[in-house]
């Protein structure tokens, strides 16, 4: 643990120097203040399209850097040849591993924490209230993130940064339109297509048991079960895909 907790405040360490980082951090908040004009201009509650847009920006940004930087983690260090020295020290490669994501895992808790505090201020700017309720769909969001950074790691582990920034975003997308497969699903006729079909949709991610935006922003309540079922499928499949990594890294020649 000691091994893995000094790679992770490294690797924070990095990061929070990247500007990427930081040009991701400026465009977010420009992006949620920006909801305040687009509420004046649209008709309707301006409180709720603050909130809307505010969410959206901090789902769509939390995503690009743990995409981005997640992706480039492994590649730097492979890429500047410092690898052969760290794993030279007696740091075993799921250390190396897992220490990296710890590290981008804090990275996007501070990040995301920065954009719900703009958001927050935002919301309170108009109702003079702090509307705690917002941190709800932020929590989802972050699991979500922290999702797509293990992906991130994965891809990362065996091919370049563009190729896995591409493959994770695909995962992103696929994730959040996965739910047309059940639509499909039910307006197809038992048979070897609906099988596969229903095998694809099993296979797949579906990371809108994270989303619960609309929930938050209309005042609708979100379910009891998803309290439960939300966190767990995101540790679940985090960890699954950490361990698939982790394989992947071990038998990595970097010769």
């Amino acid at each position: 643990m000691t091994a893995i907790w000094t790679i992770a405040r490294n690797t924070f360490k990095e990061a929070v120097r990247d500007r990427v980082l930081y040009l991701l951090l400026f465009f977010a908040g420009a992006s949620i203040g920006l909801s305040q004009v687009l509420a004046l201009l649209t008709v309707g509650d301006r409180v709720k399209i603050v909130k809307d847009v505010g969410l959206a920006a901090i789902a769509f940004f939390g995503a690009l850097m743990a995409i981005l930087i997640g992706t480039g983690l492994v590649a730097k260090e492979i890429e500047k040849r410092t690898i052969f020295t760290l794993l030279a020290k007696p740091i075993r490669r799921h250390e190396f591993l897992l220490g990296k994501f710890a590290g981008l895992v804090l990275v996007l808790l501070v990040m995301t924490g920065l954009m719900s505090l703009v958001l927050l201020l935002l919301v309170f700017a108009h109702t003079l209230t702090v509307d705690l309720k917002l941190l709800a769909a932020v929590f989802f969001l972050l699991l979500e993130f922290i999702l797509l950074t293990a992906v991130a790691i994965l891809f990362s582990c065996f091919s370049t940064p563009i190729l896995s920034s591409l493959y994770s975003l695909g995962f992103y997308l696929i994730g959040h339109f996965s739910w047309s497969l059940v639509t499909l699903i039910k307006k197809m006729s038992p048979g070897p297509g609906r099988t596969v079909v229903r095998g694809l949709h099993l296979l797949l991610p579906d990371l809108e048991i994270l989303n619960y935006k609309t929930e938050v922003v209309h005042g609708l309540p979100i379910p009891a079960a998803a309290w439960l079922a939300g966190p767990a499928y995101a540790v679940v499949y985090t960890a699954v895909v950490l361990a698939i990594a982790v394989l992947v890294f071990r038998r990595r020649d970097f010769v």
